[in-house]
């Protein structure tokens, strides 16, 4: 039997970014996946500026690697698709000097970046980290964890259990208690299509609220060599009350919508569409307890309304490998102690999170996108706003108010905008 302070399991972002920064702490851990690396992850692949933000006050060299890499595109910028069909750019920022050191995120294969985070895992001497073992029987014993895979061939001993299984996370289900709630949880369907034709030329994803499928979206998230990410998620509840099939809904568009059916004329299906699980942050949760937390979707971290989850698996392993730090120096890992690792998940994501939902909510009727993309199209103004809403909390609360589109549409001239 393997024995360690702390034992993560799972080693998609969340998990590696915590043994990652254990190891940076000067802590030893053991990680242990079910999957053999590279693999294949079904995700949308938008990778947040939050990622990069972290990986560079962690090292900046890793953050210099991820960029040299050919795996990932730049984003800058996201093009709207309204209900009534108006297309809008929004940029991110400003255009000017823009260089693959600073763009505000990214997209890219989840089977090349967990890879490579998997790679960089694998440089560090104090992390033992084990593919192809799933660890399936967690046993709580006085004051330590006995872990096991099913046959019993793979056991440790553990002071402290760090969650990052993802989405379908049996512990965060068995032993957390966070059942699946419909109303905070999405489902979702992709695909991965060659030759898909007027993709943006500056690194803009597009985000498509067709009538049909409000309040869900569908998305086209440009890949390197000419690829693209192509999906549709709505919320659960929404799903089951509507019947919706996901997969026959995103193959309707794509051979028959006006804007979008032209563009996939001529491309390709690589492998099949694939579906999955988004457990929403938008409902306050206990991801903590005695001797353990939840990271990433095992805790149900995904933004509610982009159902990005790689930047909140990030800083909620950053979180959890500094409160293990303090588990260990007052030698205390009891649930009312982790209770500290809660309360700073809520501080730095429960705002943002709560804000996505509103947003989410606020856009649900296809007349309110319709009319967002009437002020914006008609505004140079507001399109220079809303360049600034990927890093500006405080604007991105504006935009859930009606207030605030109030006085944009009071703003306009009446006539479009020469863009």
């Amino acid at each position: 039997m393997l024995e360690t302070d702390i034992f993560i399991l799972g080693a998609g972002p969340g998990g590696v970014a915590t043994a990652l920064k254990l190891s940076y702490l000067g802590i030893p851990c053991i990680i242990a996946d079910k999957a053999v690396f590279p693999r294949d992850k079904v995700c949308g692949d938008a990778i947040s500026g939050k990622v990069t933000t972290l990986l560079n006050r962690l090292d900046p060299e890793i953050l210099a690697r991820f960029h040299a890499s050919p795996f990932h595109v730049d984003v800058w910028g996201i093009r709207f698709l309204a209900p009534n069909e108006s297309m809008l750019d929004i940029p991110f920022k400003s255009q000017q000097g823009r260089s693959v050191q600073n763009a505000p995120g990214y997209v890219c294969r989840r089977m090349d970046f967990d890879n490579f985070l998997v790679e960089e895992l694998k440089q560090r001497t104090d992390v033992q980290f084990f593919e192809d073992t799933a660890v399936t029987q967690y046993n709580r014993q006085d004051d330590h964890w006995i872990l096991s895979n099913e046959d019993g061939s793979f056991q440790v001993k553990a002071k402290l259990l760090i969650v990052a299984d993802g989405a379908y996370s049996r512990f965060a289900r068995q032993i957390a208690g966070l059942e699946k709630d419909n109303a905070h949880y999405a489902a979702a369907v992709r695909a991965y299509y060659s030759n898909v034709k007027d993709l943006s030329s500056e690194g803009f994803i597009e985000l498509h609220f067709i009538k049909s499928i409000i309040p869900g979206y569908f998305w086209v998230f440009p890949l390197p060599k000419g690829g693209a990410n192509v999906g549709l998620g709505m919320r659960s509840d929404i799903v089951a009350k509507k019947k919706v099939n996901l997969k026959e809904s995103l193959a309707e568009i794509i051979e028959n919508h006006p804007k979008i059916a032209p563009r996939f004329k001529e491309a390709n299906l690589e492998g099949k569409i694939i579906g999955y699980g988004l457990p929403l942050g938008s409902k306050r949760r206990v991801i903590s307890g005695e001797g353990y937390m939840l990271v990433g979707d095992a805790g149900h971290l995904v933004d509610p309304m982009t159902g990005e989850g790689i930047g909140n698996a990030f800083y909620s392993g950053f979180i959890a490998a500094e409160q293990a730090q303090a588990c260990l120096r007052e030698k205390d890992f009891s649930a009312a102690f982790l209770q500290a690792y809660d309360v700073r998940v809520a501080r730095v994501l429960g705002s943002e999170m709560k804000l996505s939902y509103r947003l989410q909510k606020f856009i649900s009727f296809p007349w309110v996108a319709n009319a967002m993309g009437y002020i914006i199209s008609r505004n140079q103004k507001t399109i220079k706003v809303l360049s600034h809403m990927y890093t500006d909390f405080s604007l991105r609360e504006q935009l859930a108010k009606p207030l605030f589109w109030l006085k944009m549409y009071l703003g306009l001239d009446r006539k479009p905008n020469s863009k």
